[in-house]
């Protein structure tokens, strides 16, 4: 891969590009914006690119350093997770320590840290230590959806570089034209993901599509057979994703009712179901509907009985 690769990010992609034709290279950088929309690689393809040995502004992706980079084996960029959806001070002292000796082989030392908003208060201020004076030859990148949970002394040291989702109709041309995806797939995909091209490859090849026809199945029998409700997954991001499903459906009959054109149905393969269905719920419904399933993903995030939620959702769902 390389800049050009980066789809949809042309003002990203091009403020990068130059950076690294003009060597002006900033000590620290956030990048921000939704989850799912290639920040993470974007970062990996610029340490790529200012670290290439055939290339001066891109990267060739086939030199030894790219290669390294591409196998996570470069011993001079490195990517910063969290534990359990924290990033520890160990992390930080870490990148401390070997930040300020001089690079192994590469020109500049890259250190990635994903979801920065996952710092913790102890990590944050190491990091501020480190980003006040920042080591010669070396780039922090922050990579984050949640910019606001980041110390405000963490962003004023940084340059940001805003990524965005996608238009739905660019990403489910891509996902056609590139990856071979049916009309179907792709505009689901496209849809339900916002424009959001990782996630979209991310599920594209997980089943998704077929997994949501079978919990809008479940729903539609459920609908018919009171309050059995339909067979719902056992662990929360699973049904996290069923209520998700769902929620996307009941979007496309709300917007039916209010004339939305049918090529913007997220389930437009089930365009013919949508439409019946939109003459069995009033505008009143479908929003108390969508506001349950919205409360119940919020639900999720708390440390709640799945079981006794889906059981509750189910009963409110079917009732009347």
């Amino acid at each position: 891969m390389s800049f050009k690769d980066i789809r949809g990010q042309d003002n990203a992609s091009g403020l990068l590009r130059r950076a690294t034709e003009e060597n002006n290279i900033a000590k620290a950088y956030i990048f921000s914006g939704p989850e799912g929309i290639g920040k993470r690689q974007a970062a990996l393809e610029f340490a790529k690119a200012v670290n290439c040995l055939d290339n001066d502004a891109d990267s060739c992706g086939k030199c030894n350093s790219c290669l390294k980079i591409d196998n996570n084996r470069h011993p001079d960029v490195r990517l910063i997770e969290g534990e359990n959806g924290t990033i520890k001070i160990d992390a930080i002292r870490q990148m401390q320590r070997e930040i300020n000796l001089k690079p192994y082989e590469a020109r500049v030392k890259v250190y990635i840290i994903d979801d920065a908003h996952n710092l913790n208060a102890e990590s944050s201020n190491a990091l501020l230590k480190t980003l006040e004076e920042p080591p010669a030859h070396s780039v922090i990148i922050l990579v984050s959806s949640k910019t606001s949970l980041l110390f405000k002394t963490v962003l004023s040291r940084c340059q940001i570089v805003r990524f965005y989702p996608l238009q739905r109709k660019e990403l489910e041309k891509i996902l056609k034209n590139d990856y071979g995806l049916d009309v179907s797939r792709a505009h689901f995909l496209s849809y339900f993901c916002e424009g959001r091209i990782g996630d979209a490859l991310r599920l594209k090849d997980a089943g998704f599509y077929q997994d949501k026809n079978m919990v809008i199945d479940d729903f539609l029998l459920s609908c018919h057979q009171a309050a059995s409700g339909a067979s719902a997954s056992q662990t929360r991001e699973g049904l996290r994703r069923d209520i998700n499903i769902l929620i996307s459906w009941f979007r496309d009959i709300c917007f039916l009712k209010t004339g939305m054109p049918g090529e913007e149905l997220i389930n437009f393969d089930r365009r013919n179901e949508l439409t019946k269905m939109a003459h069995d719920y009033t505008q009143a419904e479908l929003e108390r509907i969508i506001n349950l399933l919205s409360d119940a993903l919020l639900r999720l995030n708390q440390n709640i009985n799945l079981k006794l939620l889906t059981s509750n959702l189910k009963a409110e769902l079917w009732k009347g």
